[in-house]
């Protein structure tokens, strides 16, 4: 890796030094552990969803939820002994495997890093601490957190991964792991590291789920889980929970070609806003989601025209997905009706923290294999929701450039632009 150089600006990107790639991809989800295995069951419209214990503050007799039902090891090219995961929670472990999957698909482990390279970490992570107060409650102990005694989950990963450059968490509910690729972003375009690992995953606890469902989030269905998560259908009536997430390895593209490794994609653009309006309900004149979009498509120095594929965030409440429709057809404009959209949440469910990061990896499976997943069980499109839907099964299609929207809770806007690989 050498270290950052002038280089000449692209539209959109004058302050740019290089391209930032996708070097390497780490996931763990209701669909599976590996790039491969997702990319089949996304295009295959496959679900992950099933009935669940929700807990002991279950509301409703029977609950539908995306878990992660075998969680994957930790490559061995990464050189962690087993036993330093001992008091490792599910948390924990949903995030170290696929982070360090990432790395070695980058090929960023052991011997093949190179000397001095300045690696960082970005957690996307909403909420770090209650799982670990839940476990200690919900077992009769009284637990008190410290910050001596439970250093930070991020802290935990960089040690164990060997990974010495900057190493933080940030949190925007639902685009939280999508936010950490932003800031991975912005960390190599200002020289601060050479390489970085981004992302985020969540998990499924009874808390959450008490919480989302007290909050009328969820879905009351309770007929059959593969069809209870509806995005963008006439009758959705709220998300089905699910669990998992993603990390991608980001590099300058000078940098991976220097090392002979592939690049999946480009991060080129990247665009945030906040809608500043309420605690919970997204702002229903869309304008700072559309702002978002805008400034994503602007970075990456395409027209609108150019966006082939929109993976929405979509998570199937009757609010969310109306304002998001909304902001899509702001932003893109004349081009909307053109550009085909679909969300993956009706296979995976919603996977909070590491909903963006997964969903990002879904827009790499459309830019490799040339095809869009659906949006599964949108039966019925709702009028309000005028958009070009890949519904029920997937579409083949040339995707040179691919748009991620992530809109969290409290109104954390965020669009992601990839394009595909030279």
């Amino acid at each position: 890796m050498t270290p950052s150089s002038a280089s000449s600006p692209r539209p959109g990107s004058s302050t740019r030094r290089d391209r930032v790639v996708v070097t390497g991809v780490g996931v763990v989800s209701p669909l599976g552990h590996s790039f491969p295995a997702v990319a089949d069951a996304l295009l295959a419209g496959r679900s992950g969803i099933r009935a669940i214990d929700p807990g002991p503050y279950g509301r409703a007799a029977r609950q539908f939820a995306a878990p992660v039902e075998c969680l994957p090891d930790v490559p061995a090219s990464c050189g962690i002994d087993a036993t330093a995961l001992a008091d490792f929670d599910r948390l924990a472990r949903v995030c170290l495997a696929p982070a360090a999957d990432a790395l070695a698909d980058a090929r960023l482990t052991g011997a093949l890093r190179p000397d001095g390279a300045r690696i960082g970490l970005v957690l996307g992570l909403g909420a770090e601490h209650l799982k670990a107060w839940e476990l200690d409650f919900l077992g009769g102990g009284t637990r008190v957190l410290e910050p001596r005694r439970d250093p930070t989950l991020v802290r935990r990963l960089a040690a164990l991964l060997g990974l010495d450059g900057p190493a933080v968490t940030v949190a925007a509910a639902c685009g939280s792991s999508g936010y950490a690729l932003a800031v991975a972003r912005a960390w190599l375009d200002a020289g601060r590291v050479d390489a970085c690992v981004a992302g985020g995953c969540d998990v499924l606890s009874p808390t959450t789920i008490a919480a989302f469902y007290n909050l009328r989030a969820l879905s009351r269905r309770d007929d059959d889980p593969a069809r209870a998560s509806r995005p963008f259908d006439r009758d959705r009536d709220g998300f089905v929970i699910g669990e998992g997430g993603a990390f991608l390895v980001l590099e300058r593209a000078r940098d991976a070609a220097s090392r002979c490794v592939a690049v999946r994609a480009e991060l080129a653009g990247v665009g945030m806003s906040s809608d500043a309006v309420h605690m919970v309900i997204p702002n229903a004149e869309a304008t700072q989601a559309a702002r978002a979009i805008t400034a994503a498509v602007a970075d990456a120095g395409v027209a609108p025209d150019e966006i082939d594929y929109v993976n929405a965030h979509a998570a199937g409440t009757p609010v969310g997905d109306v304002a998001e429709a909304a902001a899509i057809r702001l932003a893109l404009g004349a081009a909307t009706d053109g550009v085909p959209v679909s969300s993956t949440k009706g296979m995976t469910g919603h996977l909070v923290s590491g909903a963006a990061a997964f969903e990002a990896v879904a827009c790499l499976v459309a830019l490799e294999r040339q095809a869009l997943p659906p949006t599964v069980n949108l039966d019925h499109p709702d009028e309000q929701c005028r958009l070009d839907h890949v519904a029920h099964v997937a579409r083949p299609r040339r995707v040179d450039v691919a748009a991620s929207n992530s809109f969290g809770f409290g109104g954390s806007n965020l669009c992601l632009v990839f394009r595909r690989a030279a």
